[in-house]
């Protein structure tokens, strides 16, 4: 049996197959391989409110392509361009993930999708910290993160679980001929943005230098949807 609850502020304390574990922010990002000293961790529920750098309405008329709309709401995926889509399957799986409600978007899935489409460094352990304790209040809502927490549970050394590979349903990947329609094309093992002269591989495999925690920094701004409108220019 896994019970999971935060001991204190940013700090899990677990019990998996009678097995205590405990850590926090700083010793998640060494287990995960990933920044966990800085960068932005903005966790935001069911409200819709300004931030440094997200505006309400301005992210719902640029994810949802439509400058007429004159209040902030969450947007349908069908709404969205092919890349944008492809941002928003990356914050819902990696950054927030939920089971529910995959073809729309909340206010800070948009949120998280403006900081990675500028390409800001984002505190994914401290993020992961507060989703799961957010879910966690919720009580009935199931546990996520669940491929990075089994890798939590392995450094703690617990028994792994004997469990068959669920199948993958329809909205756990995108095929190939999507990726294409988003400009990302792989080749010899390499992704890169776009075909031919105006293909772009440096904004795929490069990341940003940490920021400050919190704020992000004054890290200049950059923008994947120019990069992907200059990609599709043949």
């Amino acid at each position: 049996m896994t019970m999971i609850h935060l001991k204190k502020k940013d700090v899990v304390k677990s019990s998996v197959k009678g097995v205590a574990i405990e850590f926090d922010h700083d010793r998640l990002a060494s287990i995960l391989g990933v920044p966990g000293k800085n960068g932005i961790c903005e966790y935001i529920k069911d409200v819709w409110e300004e931030s440094k750098y997200t505006k309400p309405l301005e992210i719902t008329r640029r994810f949802a392509n439509n400058e007429t709309l004159t209040a902030a709401r969450r947007v349908k995926s069908g709404e969205m361009k092919p890349f944008q889509r492809f941002i928003h399957f990356l914050v819902m799986k990696n950054v927030i993930p939920r089971f529910g409600k995959r073809d729309t978007s909340s206010f800070m899935d948009l949120m998280y999708m403006g900081h990675l489409m500028a390409r800001r460094l984002v505190n994914l352990p401290r993020v992961m910290m507060r989703h799961v304790s957010y879910v966690i209040s919720m009580k009935d809502h199931e546990l996520p993160y669940g491929d990075w927490l089994t890798m939590v549970f392995e450094e703690f050394g617990v028994p792994p679980v004997d469990k068959k590979g669920e199948e993958l349903k329809r909205y756990d990947y995108f095929e190939e001929t999507f990726l294409t329609m988003c400009k990302l094309i792989r080749e010899n093992g390499v992704w890169w943005v776009g075909t031919g002269e105006n293909r772009r591989r440096d904004n795929v495999v490069n990341a940003p230098e940490e920021e400050d925690e919190e704020e992000g920094g004054n890290q200049a701004e950059f923008d994947w949807e120019a990069v992907i409108d200059e990609a599709a220019v043949e």
